[in-house]
C-alpha cells in the first residue's frame, strides 16, 4: 500500500489535466449563429474562447478569408452537417489576418461542410435562414454569410 500512495500522488494531476482537456472539448450546433444577423467576430471569438476552435487560422485566402479548424476532440455542426472549418474575415479586427489581395469585403463568415450542396441549400432554406450556399467539391459545401 505505501507504494500505492506516491502514484496516486503522481498520476492524480496528470488525469484531472487531461480530464479538464477533454471537459473543454464537446459538441456545438452553429445554425443560430449562421442566420447572417452576427458579425464575425462574435461568430469566432466565442468558439475560440470555449476551445472548440483553434486560435490560429489553419489557411488565409487571398480575400482575407481566415479559415480556423475545430480543435481535437470538439465537433461542430451546422444544419445537421460536421462543420469541416470555419470562415471569416472581419475589417480592421486583430482576430483575422489580411490576406495579399483585395479583402472581401468589410465583414463575411460561414461554415465550410461535410455535405452535398442541394441536402444543406434545402436545411438553410428550411430554418430560414439568408445564407448563400456555395459548391465547394464533390461532398464539401460552404455556408456564407456578408451581413
Amino acid at each position: 500500500m505505501t507504494l500505492a500512495r506516491p502514484i496516486i500522488r503522481l498520476a492524480l494531476p496528470f488525469a484531472l489535466t487531461a480530464w479538464a482537456t477533454f471537459a473543454h472539448a464537446g459538441t456545438k450546433a452553429l445554425e443560430s449563429q449562421l442566420d447572417c444577423k452576427s458579425t464575425p467576430h462574435d461568430f469566432i471569438a466565442p468558439l475560440q474562447d470555449d476551445g472548440l476552435l483553434e486560435k490560429k487560422p489553419m489557411r488565409v485566402e487571398p480575400n482575407s478569408v481566415n479559415a480556423f479548424r475545430p480543435t481535437k476532440g470538439s465537433t461542430l455542426t451546422a444544419y445537421g452537417f460536421k462543420v469541416y472549418a470555419l470562415v471569416a474575415y472581419q475589417k480592421d479586427d486583430p482576430l483575422f489576418r489580411q490576406g495579399k489581395g483585395e479583402p472581401i469585403g468589410d465583414a463575411a463568415y460561414g461554415a465550410v461542410v461535410w455535405g452535398g450542396d442541394d441536402e444543406v441549400e434545402q436545411r438553410v432554406r428550411a430554418a430560414g435562414s439568408d445564407a448563400v450556399v456555395h459548391h465547394v467539391a464533390p461532398f464539401v459545401t460552404a455556408i456564407f454569410c456578408k451581413p
